[in-house]
C-alpha cells in the first residue's frame, strides 16, 4: 500500500491537519498530545509534523505539548528528527518508540494524555484495531486521522466518535491507495480534513472514491467541482429523510459522500434554482438554520 505518491499524500495530509488541529487544542487546554504511528514507511511524516508544532512556537509556550512517535522500521529516525527537536520550544516533549502501530494505547496511556486534547495519526497496513480507536477517543476529547487497508468508520463510531468520514485515494495510474478514514466530534475538523484531502489531492493529483463503492468512478479533485452528482444525492438524501437544515446537508456531504461543505451550498443552490427543493427564505445566502424541503 506505500508508495513515494501514497507516503507523499499522507505526509501532506497530515501537516494540513494537524496545522489546524493544534491551535484549536492550545486554545482550549494548556496541554496536548500528538500520537503519531507508522507500520511502514513514514515518507517523512515526523519530521514534518515536528515542524509543524515548531511553527507555533508561540501559542506553544506557556503550555505542554507532548509528541509520540512510532516508527520501529526507521532505525534512522533519530538522527532526522535531531535537527527539529532542536528547534522546538521547551514546552515540548518528544518520545521516540519502538514498536508498530498497536502498541499506541499503551503510549498514550504513559504520555497521560487522558482529559487533554489528543490528535492521533496511524499508517496500517490493514484493519485498525478496536483498541487503538479506542484509545484514540481519549475519552471525549480525542481526533483520529488514519490510513488503512479498508474501511474503518463502522470501528470508530463503534468507539464513539459521532463525527465520522472515509474516502479511498485512487493515484494518477489508477491504483487504490487505501482508505482515508477519520473520527472527530467538531464540525469545524470535519470541514478542515475534507479541504485538506481535497487541497492534497488538486496538488498531487490524486482522485477519490468512496470506500463503500470499490467500482465507483472515482472523481477527480478541483476548485470547481461539477455539483451535480452531489445535488443527486442530497436529493435523495432528502427525499429518504425529509426536510433538513442546510447544516445537517453539510455534515451530510461530509460523512457520507466526498465532497466539501462548500459544495454541498453549490449543490444546494442548483436544486432550488431547478425546482427540485424550496428553501425557507426567498432570497440571500443559504444560512445553517435554513431549512431545505424537496418538492417532487
Amino acid at each position: 500500500m506505500s508508495t513515494d505518491r501514497t507516503t507523499d499524500f499522507l505526509r501532506e495530509l497530515l501537516v494540513r491537519q494537524l496545522t489546524t488541529w493544534l491551535p484549536a487544542a492550545l486554545h482550549r487546554s494548556r496541554r496536548a498530545t500528538i500520537a503519531l504511528a507508522w507500520a511502514g514507511v513514514d515518507g517523512g511524516g515526523p519530521e514534518a509534523a515536528l515542524r509543524v508544532v515548531a511553527a507555533h512556537a508561540d501559542q506553544v509556550r506557556g503550555r505542554r505539548v507532548t509528541v509520540l512517535v512510532l516508527a520501529g522500521g526507521a532505525a534512522d529516525l533519530p538522527a532526522r528528527l535531531g535537527p527539529v527537536e532542536a528547534e522546538l520550544p521547551a514546552e515540548v516533549t518528544l518520545h521516540l518508540l519502538p514498536g508498530a502501530p498497536d502498541r499506541l494505547p499503551v503510549a498514550v496511556k504513559a504520555a497521560g494524555a487522558a482529559g487533554a486534547p489528543l490528535f492521533c495519526f496511524a499508517d496500517l497496513p490493514g484493519a485498525v484495531t478496536p483498541e487503538l480507536v479506542t484509545a484514540a477517543t481519549n475519552g471525549r476529547t480525542g481526533e483520529v486521522l488514519l490510513h488503512v487497508g479498508s474501511s474503518a468508520g463502522a470501528a470508530l463510531a463503534a468507539a464513539g466518535f459521532p463525527l465520522v468520514a472515509e474516502v479511498a485515494p485512487v493515484l494518477p495510474d489508477g491504483a487504490a491507495a487505501g482508505v482515508i478514514a477519520f473520527g472527530s466530534r467538531s464540525d469545524r475538523s470535519l470541514e478542515a480534513v475534507r479541504d485538506a484531502l481535497w487541497a492534497v489531492g488538486a496538488a498531487l493529483d490524486v482522485g477519490y472514491r468512496d470506500p463503500a463503492d470499490p467500482a465507483g468512478v472515482p472523481i477527480g479533485v478541483s476548485a470547481d467541482p461539477d455539483p451535480e452528482p452531489l445535488a443527486r444525492e442530497l436529493l435523495a438524501e432528502l427525499r429518504r429523510s425529509g426536510p433538513r437544515p442546510v447544516t445537517d446537508l453539510r455534515r451530510h456531504t461530509l460523512t457520507a459522500t466526498v465532497y466539501r461543505a462548500s459544495d454541498a451550498v453549490r449543490a444546494l443552490t442548483d436544486l432550488v434554482d431547478a425546482g427540485d427543493v424550496r428553501r425557507e427564505r426567498e432570497a440571500g445566502r443559504l444560512a445553517g438554520d435554513e431549512v431545505i424541503t424537496a418538492t417532487r
